[in-house]
Order: C-alpha cells, then structure tokens, then sequence
C-alpha cells in the first residue's frame, strides 16, 4: 500500500496549525477534504486532539507556581516548628510531673501528721510588721507566735508555684 500524498496536505496542514479551520478557510478546500482521505484524516485528528486539549485544560486548573511553592515552605516551617517543639513538651510534661509529685509530697506528709495542722490554721495568731524589721530580736520574733513549719510552707509553696508558672510562659513564649 502506498500513500500518495496530497497537494493540498502542506496548505490543510498549515491551516489546522494556525487554528482557521473552519472557519476561515475557503468552501473549496474544506469540500476537497471531505473527498480527499489524506486531508480529512488530517483535519479529523487534529481537530480530535484540540477538543481534547480544551476540555482537559480546562478541566484541570493548577495554583500558580508561586502559591504552591508558598504552601511548601509553609509546610516545611511547621514541620520544623513541630520537631523542635517535642522537647519542649517533653519539659512540659517533665515539669508537671514534678510538680504533682510534690503537691503529692506535701499532701502526704500532711495526712502522715493528721489534722492538726487545721488546728494550727484556725489558732494562728497575727501577723506583727515588727518582727520583719531590722531590729527585730529572736525574742520579739518568737511573741508573733509562729511556731509552725506551715506558716513557712504554704507561702513557699505559692512562690514555688508562681516561680514555675512564670518559667513555662517565659519558656513558651515565641
């Protein structure tokens, strides 16, 4: 089988190119490639292949490059942000943990003396500004009545707290 080629083949060709058919092509070329199978399987296949360019174009619609090297990088910072950030968690849980097991330590130690130091709580006595200042002797220190550890531990215990409070939001802050 040999294929005899077409006069009109370079001028159909060129045509479909340039995007003119139909259109703009004169009504004796466009009957000559309805007769002539060289030309029609031409203008067949391109035509084909254009509508099928169209709707797949338009079907899929990309983000620009920019965008989407955007969002990458934003996904690399926070997996970073998200990798350095375990250790930092972990001194979180770490630092809870200390904290529970001294709540712990006090509330068992408490429970081991019994009630008492409620007792001790409600039969306090005042507070005596004179036993802060300078010239304060042990004796005059002695008359406020503090003869309990809890006088010391309870405001130790609140400083500890707000010490440590103050140390993860100094640790947490960005």
């Amino acid at each position: 089988m040999t294929h005899r080629a077409c006069p009109h083949e370079a001028e159909v060709k060129a045509l479909l190119n340039s995007g003119h058919w139909p259109h703009a092509v004169p009504a004796e070329l466009r009957a000559h490639a309805a007769v002539c199978t060289a030309c029609g399987n031409q203008v067949l296949i391109t035509l084909a292949f254009r509508t099928d360019r169209s709707t797949v174009s338009n079907a899929v619609q990309l983000p620009p490059p920019g965008v989407l090297w955007w969002r990458a990088q934003l996904r690399r910072r926070n997996e970073a942000v998200d990798r350095i950030g375990r250790p930092i968690l972990g001194a979180h849980i770490f630092a809870i943990a200390i904290t529970l097991l001294t709540a712990g330590a006090v509330v068992l130690s408490q429970a081991r003396q019994g009630l008492r130091w409620l007792t001790e709580l409600a039969q306090a006595p005042t507070f005596h500004l004179k036993s802060l200042w300078p010239g304060a002797t042990l004796e005059s220190f002695m008359e406020t009545g503090v003869s309990s550890n809890l006088s010391y531990l309870l405001p130790g215990l609140v400083l500890l707290a707000l010490l440590s409070g103050l140390v993860v939001y100094l640790a947490t802050e960005k």
